[in-house]
């Protein structure tokens, strides 16, 4: 019993260490503020931070305790089309943040075009994803 009681707790501690250190790391290189600029929603900042809260604890239920949200298909499609605008929107800010499509760019001696470059991954990530999941692989 003791055993069980002194595991919990240090799960708990680690689990608090790992949040922590994500979070310091998305305020350490400003992705919540430049997230809220890219979308001229600077002054809604706060709205952004809630929003990221309120997506992590609804997370940590549905894969810690096994939650079930009774939605049926059309749910699942609205959530997974949800979950896939956050990652990616989260993945572009800190690309954006690291400035790594220029610095690409310029290492390739590419000009023009980076824009239909940055839309034909998008759409290669999503057609990807698409056959994924209709094949339920």
């Amino acid at each position: 019993m003791a055993g069980t009681v002194v595991m919990g707790i240090a799960s708990f501690g680690g689990g608090v260490l790992v949040a922590a250190g994500v979070v310091a790391l998305l305020v350490g290189l400003g992705i919540i503020t430049r997230f809220a600029g890219i979308a001229h929603m600077a002054k809604h900042n706060e709205l952004y931070e809630t929003a990221v809260l309120c997506g992590a604890v609804f997370g940590n239920l549905l894969t810690v305790y096994g939650m079930r949200v009774p939605a049926g298909r059309p749910g699942l499609a609205v959530m997974g089309l949800f979950a896939g605008i956050y990652v990616g929107g989260w993945i572009m800010a800190l690309a954006e943040v690291i400035r790594i499509f220029p610095i690409y760019a310029r290492r390739i001696g590419l000009t023009k075009g980076i824009s239909l470059i940055v839309i034909a991954i998008a759409l290669g990530k999503i057609t990807g994803s698409l056959i994924h999941f209709y094949m339920r692989w």
